[in-house]
Order: structure tokens, then sequence, then C-alpha cells
């Protein structure tokens, strides 16, 4: 097999596909979740924690900063100061673990339901009463020496 039929084999088959729609709904996914954050909890958080209250404004300067320069992350930044932007990684990681939530009540929802579809399918249907009947009929006369 050449090895362009087994590159054509590879990105056609339906692993390969399922993964690309999978990494395509997961960033538009992450999306959402960044909006969560960032538009719905933490203005909740702020107002909790009694006034304006953004993460992402959250660092530790390491070196000096000159002169000029505005107290804030981008320009400080700019000036090719090291920082220590905590903030920023705390916003990610809420997102992260709100992520995780996420899939994770999908996961299980989509569980229960197959395991409800699993039992469906399991049970037996019920015997109608006259197979029943023939069955220990059937059976009796099995016993009967001949």
């Amino acid at each position: 097999m050449s090895l362009f039929s087994e590159f054509k084999d590879f990105a056609v088959k339906g692993n390969a596909i399922d993964l690309a729609v999978g990494v395509i709904i997961g960033a538009a996914f992450g999306k959402i979740v960044d909006s969560l954050v960032g538009d719905v909890i933490m203005p909740f958080l702020a107002a909790l924690l009694g006034g304006k209250f953004d993460f992402s404004n959250l660092y530790t300067v390491l070196g000096t900063v000159p002169a000029g320069v505005a107290n804030n992350l981008d320009a400080i930044r700019k000036a090719g100061v090291p920082v220590f932007a905590y903030g920023n990684f705390i916003t990610i990681l809420i997102n992260f673990i709100l992520m995780a939530f996420v899939i994770f009540m999908l996961v299980r929802q989509l569980n229960k339901l197959t395991a409800k579809q699993d039992v469906a399918e399991a049970a037996p249907a019920e015997v109608p009463a006259a197979e029943k009947l023939l069955s220990e009929i059937r059976d009796e006369l099995r016993r009967r020496p001949a």
C-alpha cells in the first residue's frame, strides 16, 4: 500500500473526522466558557466582594518599572518588565474548572441515558400466557416415562 493510500485511509476514517469535529466544537465551547466566566461569574463575584473586582488585573511586578510607564499590566509588559500575573492564571483556572464540571455533567447524563437504554434492551419481554402454558406442558411431557 502506498503512502498516499495509507494517508487517505487515515484521513477519511471516522476516528480522524470525529477528532477534528471534537476539536472544533471544543474550541467553540471554550469561548462559551470564557464568556461565562468573564461576563457572568466574575461580575457576580465582584458584586459579592463589594465592588469592582477583576482577576486579570492582579499581578506583582518582579523588576523595576521605568519612569513614565502607566501602572497597568499591559503597559508594564510592553516596557519589558517581568511580571507575575497570577490574576490571569486564576481566571484560566476558573475557566478550566467550569469546563471540566460542565463536561462531567454532560458525560454523567449521557451515561445515565445509555444505562437506561441498556436496561430496557436487556429486560426480557413478558412471555405470553399461552406460551408459558405450552412450555409447562412440554416440560411435563418430557418428565413422564415413555
